[in-house]
């Protein structure tokens, strides 16, 4: 067994295998990307903060989640950029493990914000009437507590087993840092690790789509009796529900572009002839996609907030 590294220990991160003379074209992509994610979350997230308008329930998740995919993105676009651009391949422990809690608080911060998320759209469609009485300003921001305290928490106890795991490899064969990585170099077998890696997994994907899928059958049969009863029911009721309804649309897609996006890195995995760099990219995918298409899906398909993005481009004009 070879000796275990001592501190200060510098990983090498073997990144893509590309041709030389594409790194600077590469850089260009990567970089592209970047700008695309931080100029359409930007504008996503100030055109809520300048609009009293937008100051409701809704569009405070969805600033949440703005912050989460910039989390994500941030936290691999530069370094990769790097790398294309100054073959910029060594990263020390301490900027590894941060890159690596980072990446992972983004994959479950996701998913506990689109849950609370789906809560939201829940008592909006079910509860149109008493949805302010419900969705007051302390529950709203416990709700977005707990999304992020649990993902932080999560992710905080599943890097503590990186403590007492000697080291003895340097190469983390993958495009960034992450807990599997890191945990690939050690000495020794970290079956505790992996158990709780794979409930914790495991416990945060079911409990989020059960409170997704609870919602969004509530959601249908609700409407549904809603369409049997109009003629009972209040005007302004139908209005207020129909017009939340709308909304459930784009928090949907953007679940199931996350889930998507997750089964193809799981089902690369599985393929051991698959190219590295296929699969390397499959990887990243759910780091780019989201944060590059999320502000997308809500600018075009919430009518308030594209109207409202809208109308400050015409005054900047």
């Amino acid at each position: 067994m070879p000796a275990p590294l001592q501190q200060p220990i510098v990983f090498e991160i073997e990144g893509f295998d590309f041709l030389p003379g594409s790194g600077p074209f590469l850089f260009l992509l990567a970089l592209l990307v970047y700008m695309l994610v931080l100029l359409g979350n930007g504008v996503v997230v100030c055109v809520i903060v300048l609009d009293r308008k937008l100051h409701r329930p809704m569009f405070v998740m969805i600033c949440h989640l703005v912050v989460c995919d910039l989390l994500g993105a941030t936290a691999v676009l530069p370094r990769l950029m790097m790398d294309f651009l100054m073959g910029q391949k060594k990263i020390v422990y301490p900027a590894a493990i941060t890159q690596a809690f980072c990446i992972h608080v983004y994959g479950v911060a996701m998913q506990t914000i689109l849950g609370a998320m789906a809560y939201d759209r829940y008592v909006a469609v079910c509860e149109p009437l008493r949805y302010h009485t419900i969705m007051t300003s302390a529950r709203l921001h416990f709700c977005c507590a707990v999304a992020w305290i649990v993902a932080l928490v999560l992710i905080a106890v599943l890097l503590s087993f990186h403590m007492n795991a000697p080291l003895c490899g340097r190469i983390i064969q993958h495009v960034y840092c992450s807990n599997r990585g890191i945990l690939n170099l050690a000495c020794s077998p970290t079956p505790t690790n992996n158990i709780y890696g794979l409930c914790m997994t495991w416990s945060v994907s079911t409990v989020v789509f059960i409170i997704i899928a609870f919602s969004y059958i509530r959601i249908l049969t609700d409407s549904y009796r809603q369409r049997v009863s109009d003629s009972k029911c209040s005007v302004g009721s139908a209005l207020v529900r129909s017009k939340a309804f709308q909304t459930c649309a784009p928090h949907l897609v953007i679940y199931t572009l996350y889930q998507i996006a997750s089964i193809i890195i799981i089902v690369s995995i599985r393929f051991p002839a698959a190219h590295p760099n296929l699969v390397k990219f499959f990887s990243i995918l759910i780091i780019i996609v989201p944060p590059a298409i999320n502000p997308i899906i809500y600018g075009l398909v919430i009518k308030e907030l594209r109207t409202s993005i809208l109308q400050k481009i015409s005054i900047r004009v």
